[in-house]
């Protein structure tokens, strides 16, 4: 019987940009599709830049397809008012794909880093060097499109066991 393709989304959420990378995994083999960089106008007001992330993002989604989102665990600033704009963004990112009826997993960046690299302090080059072996066609100019595209890797490498915490939560 053959395993069929699952096309996943990463997502690296950020105000000022936000990266998105797509994949296909058959079983453990996996395939570049796309990705980009979200950048709202830095001018105009909060709800503005947020309406222009869903908006952007949401015609990535139908754009591309994807079956199952992953999406960036964010780390907690020392400046809370960035801390909390971040989070406004983080909730923009998880809602528009969950709006269009995907599943949608969260993952630490330390996983992502030791999923993709093998060590959870590896750096920017690491992570896109990386990339460039794991999805060779991978066209990313930013590295919050190489880190979608690591997130998307990582839920490809997870999916199994975050499809199981999820159905646990939900049978409470």
């Amino acid at each position: 019987m053959a395993t069929l393709p699952i096309r996943i989304v990463g997502l690296d959420p950020g105000l000022r940009r936000t990266g998105w990378g797509v994949i296909e995994a058959v079983g453990t083999r996996l395939s570049f599709i796309a990705c980009g960089t979200v950048m709202p106008p830095e001018e105009g007001g909060l709800a503005e830049r947020l309406a222009c992330l869903h908006t952007e993002l949401a015609a990535v989604l139908r754009a591309h397809a994807p079956d199952e989102a992953a999406v960036e665990e964010t780390f907690v600033n020392v400046n809370p008012a960035s801390t909390l704009k971040l989070g406004q963004a983080r909730g923009v990112v998880m809602l528009t794909p969950a709006l269009l009826g995907l599943p949608v997993a969260e993952y630490a960046a330390l996983l992502v880093k030791k999923t993709v690299v093998g060590a959870g302090r590896a750096d920017k080059a690491q992570i896109r060097m990386m990339i460039k072996v794991l999805l060779p066609q991978a066209d990313f100019t930013t590295d919050d499109a190489a880190d979608a595209l690591a997130v998307a890797v990582t839920h490809a490498q997870h999916r199994g066991m975050a499809a199981l915490r999820a159905r646990m939560a939900a049978a409470g």
